[in-house]
């Protein structure tokens, strides 16, 4: 047990080790080595250019109703069935294509109503909608 002079373990160093401030640089200057050539390399994209000028063109809404005994009417006029997929196949080539709203009666048997919406489908329309009326 030496109480005495241990001066030499207890010494306070007076300089900073850089050694491990070295190290951290040399990583750092690696890794911007590595990363900047590779943010420079850029996609050349195409892109859409804006216009000030407002769409006029607004697609029209045909209304396609069935009645309780199974009859077409296209915006209330009557229409056979035979005709109705070629006026559909009309509507379908329009741009900007019309809207289709099918309105069934309620006592209309289902097949009905099925067989309107695939003829617009098979005629190529995409935005079908049905109409309802609310409970009283």
């Amino acid at each position: 047990m030496a109480f005495g002079t241990q001066d030499e373990a207890d010494e306070v160093m007076n300089e900073i080790n850089m050694t491990p401030l070295v190290d951290v640089m040399l990583v750092l200057l690696i890794i911007f080595i590595i990363t900047v050539p590779v943010m420079k390399h850029a996609v050349n994209v195409d892109l859409p250019r804006a216009t000030n000028q407002a769409q006029d063109t607004k697609p029209q809404t045909i209304r396609l109703s069935i009645d309780a005994q199974g009859l077409y009417y296209w915006n209330e006029s009557r229409v056979d069935e035979a005709n109705l997929s070629e006026m559909l196949k009309n509507e379908a080539a329009k741009t900007p294509q019309p809207d289709l709203h099918i309105r069934g009666d309620r006592d209309v048997r289902y097949e009905r109503v099925a067989q309107a919406m695939a003829s617009a489908q098979h005629a190529g329309l995409r935005k079908i909608g049905f109409i309802t009326e609310p409970k009283n």
